[in-house]
């Protein structure tokens, strides 16, 4: 496994920007077979947007909003799942920190912050 540290880091360190949508789906394709008997809360999630993510790499022109947001939840995701891992514990952190940095946040709407900061909801006293 720890191979694929390694050159997932290194593609991201370099750029994902000039790794090969190929080369990419090729990485994800080891990462899917790696975590496919992982039974651990997260990892179901983990799969499904490494499916996403593989969907987007393979398609003539990938959507680029789309692919950021999937790197980000990938990020947030693999930080998470670290702490529960057996092993590779330091490993999964960095690489959840760096897909994290190289994805993008994009939350469903724009957080409308007058209104959050005058809720109408009745608050419990």
């Amino acid at each position: 496994m720890a191979i694929k540290f390694a050159g997932t880091l290194n593609a991201i360190n370099r750029g994902l920007d000039s790794t090969k949508p190929a080369k990419g789906v090729d990485m994800i394709e080891d990462w899917e077979a790696a975590l496919s008997d992982l039974d651990m809360p997260g990892s179901k999630g983990i799969l499904r947007d490494l499916g996403s993510l593989r969907k987007q790499l393979e398609r003539d022109e990938p959507d680029a909003d789309r692919v950021h947001a999937l790197l980000h939840r990938l990020g947030v995701a693999t930080t998470k799942i670290a702490d529960r891992a057996d092993k590779s514990q330091d490993k999964l952190k960095t690489l959840g920190e760096a897909l994290t940095e190289a994805g993008e946040d994009t939350p469903d709407e724009e957080e409308d912050t007058e209104a959050a900061a005058n809720p109408k909801r009745a608050r419990k006293k």
